[in-house]
């Protein structure tokens, strides 16, 4: 009888057939698994790839839309401004004052002679040039007086040629003759006055101007030494402003000025230093200058308060900003010029001014477009939205 051997763990009594089962299940099942396995690998795979891409969108829209909220953030943090362009013009210092206006002649014309106010011949307003008639009066008496005068030289005068070829001849004494040529000197005097007389019939201007009083009517019988008419030089006007001392070297004769007038709005008028008072006031610590202005329109009136600009020095071609564009925190004075959508803040130093206009004498170069209107909210640096652009007009006065 033959003995099969025991293998290895096996039971007496077990078969080998029966011991191997499980293993032979296992090396079936094994390939079985590792497919299963592999294809939801696969299959997670599959999964995942689109997942990740979702993601990798999903994380690059967030991207752009921060950056788009940023830009989004910048454009609503930029601050609206108007800008303008600089100018080049002229630009004066000047003294103001303010003064009436005067007339530099004002005469009243009175009779010389009494008499009929026989002719008017002008009106008050009227325009007359000096030594023209403006009303006669009734000569009869003084005409007659002249004529009588007139007559009595020319009896004279032959009687003084008659003795002068006697008085050559030794015929006439010397004193005899002398006395004569006295009395026809004094009949020659007595016809001139006779003459004089009866020219002041004839009243006449003294000055040309404007007749700007009648104080007679026609037919009134005037006396001598009664005010007739009263005559005014409205051309050339003047004015008389006192100014402080220390202002005394600045001004003198010839230089030109402007005047203004609440009368007369919107308009201004050429005017002149005429004179300087060399003496100042001890009381007041002023000196007198005497401005002219003519006045050929006769658009000014006497009597009417006006304000002057004396031009005591004038720069030409220097460059003007906006005043409005102007800091000024009474320490340093500052401008915004804008660069590439930027604010930039520039210290300046100014000059004169004049009107609107300022001179800047240092700060900038010229080209800059400074900011006119929404500066006072700036910083160095702020982002800006330029909603206007312009240039300066620069209001130059023919002064």
């Amino acid at each position: 009888m033959s003995c099969t051997p025991l293998q290895p763990h096996q039971s007496p009594g077990q078969s080998v057939n029966r011991g191997n089962k499980p293993a032979a299940r296992l090396r079936r099942f094994l390939p079985a698994m590792w497919n299963a396995a592999t294809h939801r690998l696969v299959q997670f795979q599959a999964l995942l790839v689109p997942l990740m891409i979702s993601v990798l969108l999903l994380a690059g829209c967030e991207g752009n839309s921060d950056a788009d909220d940023s830009a989004e953030e910048e454009e609503i943090t930029r601050i609206p401004v108007e800008i303008t362009t600089l100018q080049r013009g002229d630009v004066f210092a000047v003294y103001t004052g303010t003064a009436s206006l005067e007339t530099d002649a004002d005469a009243l014309v009175i009779a010389k002679v009494s008499g009929e106010v026989m002719d008017l011949l002008v009106e008050e307003g009227d325009r007359v040039e000096e030594g023209e008639v403006l009303a006669r009066l009734d000569g009869d008496r003084l005409r007659l007086e002249m004529q009588r005068s007139l007559a009595n030289l020319s009896k004279l005068e032959q009687e003084y040629e008659r003795n002068l070829k006697l008085f050559d001849r030794g015929l006439v004494s010397s004193g005899a003759f002398e006395d004569l040529k006295y009395e026809l000197d004094a009949l020659r005097a007595a016809y001139r006055i006779a003459e004089l007389e009866y020219s002041y019939t004839e009243i006449r201007a003294p000055i040309a101007g404007v007749v700007s009083e009648r104080h007679i009517r026609l037919g009134n019988n005037i006396s001598v030494n009664e005010p007739a008419f009263r005559v005014t030089a409205m051309d050339p006007l003047i004015a008389y402003i006192h100014i402080p001392e220390r202002e005394f070297r600045r001004l003198e004769a010839g230089q030109t000025a402007r005047l203004t007038l609440d009368a007369i709005p919107g308009q201004s008028f050429p005017a002149n230093v005429e004179r300087i008072s060399p003496v100042v006031d001890p009381e007041t610590g002023t000196f007198k200058v005497t401005l002219e202005i003519p006045d050929p329109a006769g658009t000014l009136k006497p009597g009417m308060f006006g304000r002057f600009n004396i031009v005591w020095d004038r720069r030409s071609d220097v460059l003007l900003a906006p005043r409005a564009a102007i800091l000024d925190d009474d320490v340093s004075q500052a401008v915004f010029v804008v660069i590439d959508g930027k604010a930039e803040r520039r210290s300046i130093r100014t000059g004169y001014s004049q009107g609107e206009q300022v001179e800047i004498i240092d700060g900038l170069d010229g080209d800059e477009q400074v900011v006119v209107i929404g500066q006072s909210g700036l910083r160095d640096g702020a982002s800006v939205e330029v909603v206007h652009r312009g240039a300066a007009r620069v209001a130059q006065e023919d002064i």
